[in-house]
């Protein structure tokens, strides 16, 4: 009742004004999601591939072993997270997936003050990626660099390897990100 009080006491432009804008923000609902950015039903992933071959990674950093553990991880995660299944033949496959591992590297995050020793580290990987379907030619993935990077401390009993392991998993959480559709 209040509201009808101060509606009624507003001058008539004012009146349509606050109408125009009501009418404008209920427009604005109804095609918000519908409009550039908004929602789709399209596919999150290119429906044309099936399969996936992956091939192992070259190492071309000084860590040796971590290639196997970023095909193991990035093998997981494409059959978990997408709907391709991993397929070891070239001649079954739909798209073929290749990379080198460029760097692993390790930098010291913090310091403890009295005696300079590294109470925090951290590991970054870097890697370069490439997808192609073999079904029509294109390259879906061009010599894309992906980097992911995970910290560990030798005092909670952690070390190169454990934090390691965990970017190597980022790398290939990433890695499938990069798989999606563009939007």
């Amino acid at each position: 009742m209040a509201s009808e009080r101060v509606r009624s006491e507003m001058p008539g432009t004012a009146r349509r004004l606050l109408g125009l804008l009501a009418g404008t923000a209920v427009v604005a609902s109804i095609a918000g999601c519908a409009g550039l950015g908004g929602y789709s039903n399209q596919a999150l992933f290119p429906d044309d591939v099936a399969s996936v071959r992956l091939e192992m990674f070259d190492n071309r950093s000084f860590r040796r072993g971590v290639e196997y553990v970023l095909s193991d991880a990035l093998a997981k995660r494409i059959e978990v997270e997408t709907p391709y299944k991993i397929v070891s033949s070239r001649d079954r496959t739909d798209s073929v997936m290749s990379g080198q591992l460029v760097a692993v590297g390790e930098s010291i995050l913090t310091v403890e003050r009295d005696v300079a020793r590294p109470l925090e580290k951290e590991v970054t990987v870097t890697a370069v990626v490439n997808w192609k379907n073999l079904n029509t030619g294109r390259i879906m993935i061009n010599n894309e660099t992906v980097i992911a990077s995970a910290s560990y401390s030798e005092f909670q009993n952690q070390d190169f390897t454990y934090a390691s392991h965990l970017a190597v998993n980022k790398l290939a959480q990433k890695i499938v990100e990069r798989m999606e559709n563009k939007w």
